[in-house]
């Protein structure tokens, strides 16, 4: 058995950088959830899938869950990556909506991304566009810190930062 792999999946670059940073911390080897082939993902004793949250679902976890079958014994995490800060309610919202069934007892950790207005597809740029607009019309004292965190959000910001793999790493300790 391989001590350990990480895939992900990265739109923007922000988790493809966080997987980056956990292989140089780990020596785990690292490729893309699309390179990935389950039986070869399965030779190792630690897998971690890496992705970005869109639209509150976690990139990568179709890939964890069609071959969850396949590595039944394996010590499996996930790490996800998101614009907003670190919030104890929207990660439990996150878990439950991605972490159900036999993904349920899965550790999840959190780290926080980038937002490059550049980068984004027009689609995406225009669905955000759209989304400030909705949340700048409401009440100030109702705003969730996610909706908080978009709004000050510029055209390009970057707030990944290799502190936020500690208690992943602990977990893999």
């Amino acid at each position: 058995m391989e001590k350990g792999i990480i895939i992900y999946q990265s739109k923007y670059g922000a988790t493809r950088k966080y997987a980056g940073w956990l292989r140089e911390r780990t020596g785990f080897d690292c490729t893309e959830i699309s390179k990935a082939r389950p039986d070869d993902v399965a030779r190792y004793d630690t897998i971690i899938v890496c992705g970005g949250i869109y639209a509150s679902g976690i990139a990568g976890l179709s890939f964890l869950r069609k071959h969850i079958g396949k590595w039944k014994g394996k010590r499996i995490a996930v790490f996800c990556v998101g614009a907003s800060p670190y919030d104890e309610k929207a990660f439990q919202e996150i878990r439950e909506r991605n972490l159900k069934g036999e993904l349920k007892n899965i550790p999840l950790f959190y780290g926080r991304g980038a937002w490059d207005e550049e980068r984004m597809t027009f689609k995406d740029r225009t669905l955000c566009g759209l989304l400030k607009k909705a949340i700048a019309k409401k009440d100030p004292a109702d705003l969730e810190p996610w909706m908080k965190a978009l709004l000050s959000a510029g055209q390009n910001c970057d707030w990944t930062d290799p502190d936020y793999l500690v208690p992943l790493l602990e977990y893999l300790d």
